[in-house]
């Protein structure tokens, strides 16, 4: 491979992008460069915020046992240099096509069966949505047919029939030319990805670098302060798309395995940062199940599975939905430079509105959560506009330790979207340790709320609304650990 270039897998071919051939900028996103090139325009710009879901593409990647993984995505929210290395597949390639016919993949087979499309322009990315879940190899039901097109906007087909083509395309998985074709695929695959060399490219003004290891992600971001960390993009994107201000620049950590790992000690769970949002709802659904209603409404599948539990903390922001889950399992971070490491409480690592205690040499690797205890009752509620795929207008994480006579021994309450920055009730949690755990008890405690918070008034909702579904969450935390004792 040359130097200043990327190289992935487009329409079977490896594909080479050399930034000192072409004139548009480094971290020209996926869609934009699809749409540029012929042949490619299936892949709808919608909104560019990952919002609609028209863009969805599938990507293919490498496990450490060499094998494939299909993923949705939005193409809006990726940079180009985070292909390197992957299969990227759009609405182009799901046909079988010779010059005299062309085979419909099982999945657009199943959406005109079902009359899944009117207008059609959102129909690719449902194809793809669905296609990602149609590679996934799982039991399928309802739920998760929903789950897997929750990022994906149609105003005009109505999803009865869209949920009723998913279900009958992967109701029988065949062989399809995709797995035909993965052997081939792997080789390529494992031709590109066999240096380990970091990658730096540039184009004008802009600089973008691609390490490999967490050795050189140290390196480089002690050698370029400035630039901006991202994993999956999915808020730097954003912020590029709609403001047209491209980062001087960019520290791109996705391709490094060492941030993308779970594991468990005897006491303990540890997380990888780079592990994304999707994978992170799969492994706390196994130890902390009363924190899904959190994980099940973040975003969009095609968005969790870009995103990252780092992006999610680093961002720091006061809604952010991962943080009061966190500082209520008392989660840690481990702080890397080059030459030491730190721990750190997550609570005292977020400094003030998206404000953190990192240095210009540090990057934040693991978060460890330490294992439940048995009596500890949890609860956490996400309020937002709509359900699905929206920013949260307040939300609670609960943790309540409750002794056998019915008394609170000790309370952690975090709300996000009531302060600056996501914060604990301090007078509510002093006034209900040591008392009687009843319902009377919680709608006292509730009418103090108002004395740890004075939230804002903006377009998601009033000072007066937050508040009361504050108190509200409160009394639903009541009922639902009382249901939890139960058992």
């Amino acid at each position: 491979m040359q130097p200043n270039s990327i190289q992935f897998i487009l329409d079977n071919e490896i594909h080479t992008i050399d930034w000192s051939k072409v004139d548009f900028p480094v971290s020209t996103t996926v869609l934009q460069y699809l749409r540029s090139i012929p042949k490619h325009t299936g892949t709808k710009e919608g909104c560019a915020e990952g919002d609609c879901g028209a863009c969805t593409v599938v990507l293919a990647e490498l496990t450490t046992e060499n094998k494939l993984i299909y993923k949705a995505v939005d193409s809006c929210l990726l940079f180009l240099p985070a292909m390197h290395g992957k299969q990227l597949i759009t609405i182009e390639n799901l046909a079988t096509k010779t010059p005299t016919s062309t085979e419909l993949h099982p999945v657009q087979q199943a959406i005109i069966e079902s009359n899944a499309s009117q207008c059609g322009y959102c129909t690719p990315g449902i194809a793809m949505s669905i296609f990602g879940l149609y590679k996934s190899n799982i039991n399928i039901d309802n739920q998760i047919v929903i789950d897997s097109l929750d990022g994906n906007l149609c105003r005009c087909t109505g999803y009865g029939s869209i949920i009723d083509a998913a279900k009958s395309a992967c109701k029988t998985i065949d062989v399809d030319h995709f797995t035909q074709n993965e052997p081939e695929i792997i080789e390529k695959l494992k031709s590109i990805n066999q240096s380990k060399s970091q990658i730096i490219l540039t184009s004008k003004e802009q600089v973008y670098f691609l390490p490999q290891s967490l050795e050189q992600s140290l390196k480089l971001k002690e050698e370029h302060p400035e630039a901006i960390v991202i994993h999956g993009a999915t808020d730097i994107a954003v912020r590029q798309n709609k403001t047209s201000v491209y980062n001087p620049q960019i520290l791109d950590i996705s391709h490094v395995k060492e941030f993308k790992h779970f594991s468990n000690t005897i006491d303990s769970h540890i997380i990888g940062t780079g592990c994304s949002i999707e994978d992170l709802k799969s492994f706390i659904h196994q130890y902390f199940v009363e924190f899904d209603p959190i994980l099940d409404h973040f975003a969009s599948k095609q968005i969790r599975q870009s995103a990252t539990i780092g992006g999610n903390i680093c961002n720091a922001s006061p809604i952010g939905d991962l943080i009061p889950m966190l500082i209520v399992l008392d989660a840690s971070v481990k702080i890397e430079n080059s030459l030491t490491s730190r721990m750190m409480k997550l609570e005292k690592f977020i400094t003030g509105y998206r404000s953190i205690d990192l240095k210009y040499n540090e990057l934040v690797t693991e978060i460890i959560i330490p294992k439940k205890q048995s009596d500890i009752f949890y609860f956490s509620e996400k309020v937002s506009t709509r359900r699905q795929l929206d920013i949260s207008t307040l939300s609670i994480a609960a943790g309540f330790r409750v002794s056998n006579d019915k008394k609170i021994d000790d309370v952690k309450l975090i709300y996000g979207g009531l302060a600056a920055t996501v914060k604990n009730a301090a007078t509510v949690e002093n006034f209900l340790v040591g008392k009687n755990f009843t319902i009377e008890t919680m709608k006292e405690a509730a009418k103090l709320i108002q004395n740890d918070f004075k939230p804002i008034s903006d377009a998601r909702s009033t000072t007066e609304y937050r508040l009361q579904v504050a108190g509200n969450l409160l009394l639903k935390c009541y009922h639902s650990v009382i249901s939890e004792m139960k058992k």
